[in-house]
Order: C-alpha cells, then sequence, then structure tokens
C-alpha cells in the first residue's frame, strides 16, 4: 500500500517528535533544517499508520539496517517497506513483497548529470519530450525505487538500472503540486 502526505507543514514538530521512536528522534533531529527534519518525522508516522491500517501494529517500529543501508523492521521480517521524502512530499509503501519508492521534486538539471545517470536512449526520451525536466526525474524515480527494492543504494551502474530490470514500476506524476513518485516491485 501507498502513503503519501504532501502536507509538511500541517503538524506540530515538537509534538510529532514524541511520537517517534527513540531511534527515529534521534535520526530526526540530525537534520540541521527543520524541512529535513519534518519530512524524516512525516516518513515516519506515514510508516506507523501504514503498519496499523495493514497490520494492526501499533507500536513504533525500530529498524535494523542491510549491507547497503536497506531499513527492515526489527521482528517483523514479513513486512517489506520503503520511505522517501523531498522538499514537497513525503512516500512510505508496505507490502508482503520486497518493494522500492522513491519521490523527487521537479526541478531544472544539469546535462553532465543526465550523462552520467542515463544512457542513450534515455537520454534521447529526456531530450525530446515536451517537459524534459519531468521526463528526468520520472526516469530518476524509476531508477532510485529500483536499487531501493533490491538495496543496492546508488551504484556506478546508473545507466543500466532499467535495462537489466524485469520489475514493475507505478509512476505517478503530480505535477500541480511539484513532485513525481514510482513504486518499483
Amino acid at each position: 500500500m501507498i502513503y503519501i502526505d504532501d502536507n509538511i507543514y500541517d503538524f506540530d514538530l515538537q509534538f510529532a517528535l514524541q511520537e517517534l521512536s527513540p531511534q527515529r528522534r534521534e535520526q530526526a533531529l540530525k537534520f540541521k533544517h527543520e524541512l529535513g527534519q519534518r519530512t524524516c518525522v512525516l516518513a515516519y508516522l506515514l510508516l506507523k499508520r501504514a503498519l496499523h491500517e495493514e497490520y494492526g501494529i501499533d507500536e513504533s517500529p525500530i529498524f535494523e539496517y542491510g549491507e547497503h543501508g536497506k531499513p527492515s523492521i526489527v521482528g517483523h521480517p514479513e513486512i517489506f517497506f520503503n520511505l522517501s521524502h523531498c522538499r514537497e512530499a513525503v512516500a512510505c509503501v508496505v507490502s508482503n513483497h520486497p518493494v522500492g519508492i522513491d519521490i523527487e521534486s521537479i526541478r531544472k538539471f544539469s546535462p553532465s548529470l543526465i550523462n552520467y545517470t542515463m544512457n542513450a536512449v534515455e537520454v534521447q526520451e529526456i531530450l525530446e519530450a515536451e517537459r524534459p525536466d519531468v521526463a528526468f526525474i520520472r526516469l530518476w524515480t524509476m531508477k532510485e525505487a529500483h536499487l531501493k527494492l533490491t538495496g543496492e543504494g546508488i551504484s556506478n551502474n546508473l545507466k543500466q538500472v532499467l535495462v537489466r530490470s524485469q520489475k514493475k514500476y507505478n509512476t505517478v506524476e503530480c505535477l500541480s503540486k511539484g513532485y513525481i513518485y514510482t513504486v518499483c516491485e
């Protein structure tokens, strides 16, 4: 199940911090800027909501991390989840099988970033798009969601991520709100 929240400033941050596990509270407070703290807190609160609604779990989850930093919930190996956030929104996905999600702000990009992250077919798709910024972010969220699903993290072979993939991608473009997200299963 996918949960998205783009009301980043519509909650009391100090109160919400008390709703977090000590582990997540410490992580949230490491962000120097309020936006980072808010998105970290809100993503965790979305996960808590998802765990309650989908699995009847009411305790605050504690995370453990895989080799490349992929989180899992201590005591619940049957539950797979992923979190992501950008300036405009936060995203959470939970499932009974491995899953990845990425959410990104639609923004300008540099040609060097395209050349570093995209293969020739993808570069052509971006450059020929009516909205190259949207095309780039759509492809980027697909790549990152894939890497988050597999637990690989950002790799040196970004150009080939989608080429070798047999995964299912669901991309949603929220153009009026300024973000795009992709779920990879």
